[in-house]
């Protein structure tokens, strides 16, 4: 990236008319007839260029007898962190309520706005505060149920108990739901699949081993490598107690469409998912599945789909998350250069799949 210098008054009178973040820190500007002082990007209104000079800090702009201004906050931390801090504490507090505390009692705490702050998480995030606090209840039910499996029979929590204690004020609430959070009912995800039964084939298809797996929602597994040994591995390590049953018959031709899509990207899987991950995962995985075949995005044009500045590595992270290949098209994602960067099943099958779709 290349730096603006700001070295001259000019520059400098540019950057403020403009009200260039970029500027931010890089000096400051005093009006002589307010007597404040603030930075580059401040809203407030336009000062007349005879008012006005520049600063290296806010020591020298003090020095010379003017005042912070108190909207842009000169003599404190930039307003990218300060927002940041403010949704870091909302989250904070979701993540500490009992129960899931509404809009108006966030924003009161943090002293802003409802308006203010649902735009200020959700540009941060890509999801809302209510959305932020949802997923966060149902990862505290996995957590207490997972939890007790680890601690034993007798220490374990009833599946009642572990939804109340989540914050979930009816158990009837997260039933409805559960299948779309946990992938299957409470009691089987407390005991790490067992009872649920996942149907999955292993094939062969023009860039090596693929396994194909689904639940009773829907698939939920589509691996590829060079090692069927491995993916099978991986599977029974999503689910080490759920009952893995070797397809039958009828499930070749989910096998048989599922490599349909390998080797031609673009027709598109008519099958329905069984997708889990986070609200925001989910988020960046349904903008995904929306990328038509034959074009690509970059990391931080996708961050921009789902609505979060400067997020481009946290939509990394989802893309790196994402075990469903080709049917959530993570393989359309590159580099801001355009250049091909990871992916989890190998870039060079990253590569064969864009020309598969006539990008590469």
């Amino acid at each position: 990236m290349t730096t603006v210098p700001f070295d001259t008054d000019d520059a400098c009178w540019a950057a403020v008319q403009a009200r260039d973040p970029a500027a931010d820190g890089r000096f400051f500007y005093s009006v002589r007839s307010t007597g404040v002082y603030c930075r580059p990007s401040c809203a407030a209104r336009p000062a007349l260029r005879a008012n006005v000079a520049f600063h290296a800090t806010p020591a020298d702009a003090e020095l010379a007898g003017f005042r912070p201004c108190l909207r842009c906050k000169p003599d404190g931390p930039p307003l990218a962190e300060r927002r940041a801090a403010l949704v870091a504490e909302v989250c904070r507090l979701i993540d500490a309520a009992d129960e899931e505390p509404d809009l108006a009692t966030l924003a009161g705490a943090m002293g802003v706005s409802r308006f203010h702050l649902h735009r200020l998480f959700k540009s941060h995030t890509g999801i809302t505060p209510k959305a932020y606090a949802t997923a966060r209840r149902k990862a505290r039910v996995r957590e207490r149920l997972t939890g007790g499996l680890a601690a034993g029979p007798a220490q374990q929590p009833s599946v009642t108990e572990a939804i109340y204690a989540a914050g979930y004020n009816s158990s009837g609430r997260f039933y409805a739901t559960s299948r779309e959070s946990l992938g299957m009912t409470p009691t089987a995800f407390r005991r790490g699949g067992s009872g649920a039964t996942i149907r999955f084939a292993i094939a062969q298809c023009s860039l090596g081993a693929i396994l194909v797996a689904s639940t009773a929602v829907g698939i939920c597994a589509i691996l590829m490598g060079d090692d069927p040994d491995a993916l099978a591995r991986d599977l029974q390590d999503r689910f080490p107690n759920a009952d893995l049953a070797g397809a039958e018959r009828d499930y070749e031709a989910v096998v048989a469409q599922v490599i349909g899509l390998v080797e031609a990207p673009g027709t598109g899987l008519d099958l329905p998912l069984d997708v889990r991950g986070t609200a925001f995962q989910q988020r960046v995985w349904q903008a995904l599945r929306a990328i038509p075949a034959g074009r690509t995005v970059s990391y931080t044009e996708l961050a921009a789909l789902v609505g979060v500045s400067n997020g481009a590595r946290a939509v990394a992270g989802a893309c790196a998350a994402n075990a469903i290949a080709v049917a959530i098209p993570c393989h359309r994602v590159v580099r801001n250069d355009g250049a091909l960067s990871g992916y989890r099943w190998g870039v060079e099958r990253k590569q064969a799949l864009l020309e598969r779709e006539g990008t590469k």
